[in-house]
């Protein structure tokens, strides 16, 4: 796997604490180049929104937000029977306890990883909470292309490229949860099995009410 590391991207300072490092260390063994460079661009893209919108945010939770919040999709993190973003939510949570971080500080990151793949929501919790998702779905479909300035997006691309995002990262998000397509009801994620899956069967949720055990 080809990394950059560097210190300094688009005006952004990319923490290199020893939970940053630590952090960053598990993305490289866990996952892959493609991960890796989406993480850090989705890093970056929140930051910026962060800086030019003057919000303040704590960088180094932001930032163990942005490496874990696909982490649920790899084999090592992911679970039977969970969404993977609560996979990486839960691995997040757990690695920063290991630090001694605080109740406060492991439920923000926590929220951070979960809510991140939860437009109408996320937007209105915490700033961490709020950046990742700006700058996931920024890298993702492009909302809010046009706040983030060519100079910054070319800079950012240049340091980890796209490499065929929009071929590669349905099928990689599929792979991620394939094995469990049920936990994708409610999700965007059902949008990706129905894509992925000749006649995938979503779960409606009338028919659930219409077929529940109650009996009027």
């Amino acid at each position: 796997m080809v990394v950059k590391n560097p210190k300094v991207v688009a005006g952004i300072q990319i923490p290199d604490s020893t939970i940053a490092t630590q952090a960053t260390e598990l993305l490289f063994e866990h996952g892959k180049e493609f991960l890796y460079n989406h993480s850090l661009r989705a890093f970056l893209f929140a930051s910026l929104q962060g800086q030019q919108n003057k919000i303040l945010y704590d960088p180094e939770l932001l930032f163990v937000s942005a490496v874990f919040h696909d982490l649920g999709l790899t084999p090592h993190y992911s679970s039977p029977d969970k969404r993977f973003e609560v996979d990486g939510a839960n691995a997040a949570r757990d690695f920063l306890k290991s630090h001694g971080l605080s109740q406060p500080a492991l439920q923000l990151v926590w929220d951070s990883v979960a809510l991140h793949t939860t437009p109408g929501i996320a937007e209105f919790k915490e700033a961490e909470v709020a950046l990742l998702n700006f700058g996931v779905a920024l890298d993702v479909v492009g909302r809010g292309y046009e706040h983030v300035s060519e100079k910054h997006r070319e800079a950012i691309i240049q340091q980890f490229p796209r490499t065929d995002f929009k071929k590669k990262v349905i099928p990689t998000f599929f792979e991620g949860f394939k094995h469990k397509t049920d936990t994708t009801y409610g999700s965007i994620n059902a949008d990706i099995c129905a894509f992925m899956i000749p006649h995938f069967h979503r779960k409606d949720f009338c028919d659930s009410i219409l077929h529940s055990p109650w009996s009027e």
